[in-house]
């Protein structure tokens, strides 16, 4: 019988099977932010293990509230830095040098295919885009990746789901993700994983990758996964290079961590882009989802671009395109976050940077802090905002807030407007 992604991967960092279908597996990387890994580090000081089992394994970044805001994130800060320090972890990356976790990391070569990671945070799910497992942890389990280098997970099953068709002018990676969660609801895919294929996913940069894999969670999934191929390849050769004499070489290589033809799944899902439509939430639930023309006019007080899921170049230029020579509407506040130091920096050398400034935006630092409402971008009660983040929840962004989840195009016209507008690169 043929095997998934995952379950090639679970196979090849088996460790033991202490009880039914529950496995433990060896972690090629603990990723780790100042947000929930503090509570495990006090809580290894605590019981007298504050150990971890590799150093080089570990990385971690300071991103969430950037700089800190108050006297308890500062707090969040130190335990975090202290503890990078006193375990000799090097990849440690504090303010000025940090980013955005599920995209620095990345952005660094730190995931590979065939890769297991976890972290304290739901959208680990994101590296599967590189063909790795990675999974969202509690704390507990963090703790023990931490000292032991091991996580115990559910074999998981996988669902496939094959995206075919042409994706039409102005529908994006954030449109398909959006209307897949719409389909199968937030708990349809629940202790699984989203094993994404198909023409469309083949097509897609790792950037667009990412956006798909980032959301997975928010149906439910474990992680979500997109075999490795040479578009992979081409993205982490800049730090395979080495490894590998050619990029065909790291692609055989890499291939024994692609699904065989007769993988079993517990579910494939079908989905012909073709005629899809920018995609918007209406609600305070992921899969509450519609297309925008059906929410058209909808007022919004601001509009935030940016995001573990849509705050990669990628995006930015998409929206600055949009925004070029354009003026924002003065009932919106606009808010830009570039992912990551280096992205902030080519998006400065295009020139987006002053597209996003000429146009009324706000550009700030990279950060979290907007996402999950604790800094930069949090919305007052009643308040509404379109954003490329990947949560809805009720009061995400701030107490009383509403939340619409779009793409960067869509956010973009939106703020020229200040209404829920289709963008001018829809060709529907």
């Amino acid at each position: 019988m043929g095997k998934t992604v995952a379950e090639k991967i679970f196979d090849a960092h088996h460790v033991d099977n202490p009880s039914g279908d529950i496995q433990v597996i060896s972690l090629d990387a603990v990723f780790c932010h100042e947000i929930t890994t503090p509570i495990a580090i006090n809580d290894l000081v605590a019981r007298g293990k504050d150990r971890v089992f590799d150093a080089s394994k570990i990385k971690a970044v300071i991103d969430h509230v950037t700089p800190a805001k108050d006297s308890k994130t500062a707090m969040q800060g130190k335990i975090l830095r202290d503890w990078a320090i006193r375990h000799g972890i090097i990849d440690f990356f504090d303010i000025g040098r940090n980013g955005v976790c599920h995209a620095i990391f990345p952005e660094k070569g730190f995931v590979r295919p065939g890769y297991t990671i976890i972290m304290g945070d739901s959208h680990t799910c994101t590296h599967g885009a590189f063909g790795a497992f990675a999974a969202g942890v509690g704390t507990t389990d963090l703790e023990v990746g931490i000292l032991k280098g091991v996580c115990a997970f559910k074999k998981p099953e996988s669902i496939k789901v094959e995206i075919s068709g042409n994706l039409p002018g102005g529908v994006y990676a954030k449109d398909v993700i959006l209307s897949l969660i719409g389909q199968i609801g937030v708990n349809g895919a629940t202790n699984k994983v989203l094993e994404f294929c198909g023409t469309v996913v083949e097509s897609m940069t790792m950037d667009q990758r990412m956006t798909l894999c980032n959301m997975a969670v928010e149906a439910g999934a474990t992680s979500g996964i997109c075999a490795p191929d040479i578009v992979t390849v081409d993205y982490l050769w800049p730090f395979i290079e080495d490894e590998f004499k050619t990029k065909d070489a790291a692609m055989e290589a890499y291939s024994k961590f692609t699904p065989d033809a007769d993988a079993v799944y517990s579910n494939t899902i079908q989905m012909d882009v073709t005629n899809l439509q920018p995609m918007v939430t209406y609600g305070y639930k992921p899969d509450q989802v519609k297309p925008v023309a059906e929410m058209i006019e909808t007022k919004v007080d601001q509009v935030y671009i940016g995001s573990c899921t849509n705050g990669r170049l990628e995006d930015l230029e998409i929206a600055a395109s949009i925004l070029r020579d354009k003026k924002i509407a003065d009932s919106v506040r606009g808010i830009v976050s570039p992912a990551t130091p280096q992205i902030y920096s080519k998006a400065l050398d295009r020139g987006f940077i002053k597209i996003f400034m000429d146009s009324g935006f706000c550009v700030t630092n990279p950060t979290c802090g907007a996402c999950l409402g604790m800094s930069n971008g949090v919305l007052a009660d009643g308040e509404v905002c379109a954003a490329t983040t990947n949560r809805n929840f009720n009061g995400r962004m701030g107490k009383g807030g509403m939340v619409h989840l779009m793409s960067p195009a869509t956010a973009a016209a939106t703020a020229i407007t200040g209404k829920i507008t289709n963008s001018r690169l829809f060709e529907g």
